[in-house]
């Protein structure tokens, strides 16, 4: 009976160290953390900030640590507030996700994301303010709705347990929003050992570090869209994946702690850009020099890099959205189609109505794809034609002057 007890003892122990220790996942796979020390844990960004004051600054500036806000830090940044949903005050909402740069949603005081809204609270829907517009639409109108993004949206996620007991979030997590930590991984024992380069902290600069958060869905290689109209949000790796940079990682082109989009702490549109098309396109960058499209403002990100992936607004009409693409490459086929024939995703390339009937609207593919391959120089070539040196036909009268000439000067002989 004595060795039932202890044995019974020892499964309760066991049990409650499983229950209590935490597995941390991170990304939309949801892949264990790796830390740089087995003893590591998470400090948070504020103990960052002693020895890197201006990456920490840099961050500070980015759209990262405001993926999660509490009600007080939402209006710190926005002027006008950005308003609660109908039929709630900000006593009512327990986190804010969003309100940086695109579009805000609501997490309500039992962590369930609001879904219904309007003075008795039974409207489905309402329930997502787009910041541009200034317009409240829908968000899976009605739904019984858990938070369950901490994956993304948070540092140091577990599945295990529901933050502050509450039973609408699913998980739980050591620093909410995208913290130093997220991709370094925890730092406790870069701290205690005074810090120092490659000491017990993760330093990847592989594409795969973002992409672990920047896709969607099971496959990096296929980018999910939506309704087939628009790629989806936070879509980038998989983009990379299937474009002509898929060899290149995102910090050759990226500050990765500054922001690229404009938001409420950062007003620049692509401040983290460190290196421009020019650096590696070499001819391209020479034949588009002086070019009609150049002179009138065009920049390579425009054809390139149009806005497909929708966060919050989108105009399928006009070829607009609001989150530039990282496929790059044009198919100039005129016939060629953006997205897979049943809607889900979008195929490995730009097509004509992205790159040139958002701002050509009267225009139509087929007109597009007659000036598409030459656009680099176009005009140009044009002028390098018409330079080609003509010879000028000599006039009838010409010859008839040299004609009188030669006779008279044979008369003046004959004379002599």
């Amino acid at each position: 009976m004595k060795i039932l007890y202890i044995l019974l003892a020892f499964a309760i122990l066991l049990s409650v160290q499983q229950v209590s220790a935490k597995d941390y996942v991170i990304g939309e796979h949801k892949v264990p953390v790796t830390k740089p020390d087995p003893a590591s844990t998470y400090a948070g960004s504020e103990k960052c900030k002693t020895c890197h004051m201006e990456k920490y600054n840099d961050w500070k500036t980015s759209g990262h640590p405001y993926k999660l806000n509490t009600p007080a830090e939402i209006q710190v940044f926005n002027s006008p507030p950005i308003p609660a949903p109908e039929g709630y005050t900000y006593n009512d909402i327990y986190l804010v996700i969003g309100g940086w740069g695109w579009k805000s949603r609501y997490i309500d005081n039992n962590g369930y994301i609001i879904t219904k809204t309007g003075a008795d609270r039974s409207v489905n829907g309402s329930n997502q303010y787009n910041i541009a517009t200034k317009q409240w639409v829908d968000y899976h109108p009605g739904e019984k709705l858990q938070f369950n993004c901490g994956n993304c949206h948070t540092t140091g996620y577990s599945l295990a347990g529901n933050q502050a007991n509450k039973p609408g979030i699913v998980g739980t997590w050591e620093e909410k929003s995208i913290g130093c930590e997220a991709c370094h991984g925890p730092g406790s024992v870069h701290i205690a050992k005074g810090g120092g380069k490659g000491v017990a902290i993760i330093k990847n600069d592989s594409a795969a570090v973002c992409g672990a958060c920047h896709t969607r869905g099971a496959d990096d290689t296929k980018i999910i869209a939506k309704d087939g109209k628009f790629i989806d949000h936070h879509e980038q790796y998989p983009e990379i994946l299937n474009g002509p940079h898929k060899g290149l990682n995102c910090v050759q082109c990226h500050e990765p702690h500054k922001g690229s989009h404009v938001g409420q702490t950062n007003p620049t549109e692509g401040a983290n850009i460190e290196a421009q098309c020019s650096s590696c396109h070499a001819k391209q960058n020479t034949d588009f020099t002086g070019s009609t499209m150049q002179k009138a403002g065009v920049k390579c990100i425009n054809c390139h890099m149009p806005a497909i992936g929708e966060s919050a607004t989108g105009d399928a009409a006009r070829f607009k959205a609001d989150v530039k693409t990282h496929l790059f490459k044009i198919n100039t086929d005129a016939n060629a189609k953006m997205f897979t024939d049943d809607g889900k995703f979008a195929n490995g390339y730009l097509t004509l109505e992205w790159t040139c009937l958002n701002c050509h609207n009267t225009k139509d593919k087929a007109w597009a794809g007659q000036y598409a391959k030459g656009i680099h120089k176009y005009v140009k070539a044009e002028a390098t034609a018409t330079a080609t040196p003509v010879t000028t036909p000599k006039t009838p009268a010409f010859e008839a002057l040299i004609a009188i000439s030669a006779l008279l000067v044979a008369g003046l002989l004959r004379r002599r």
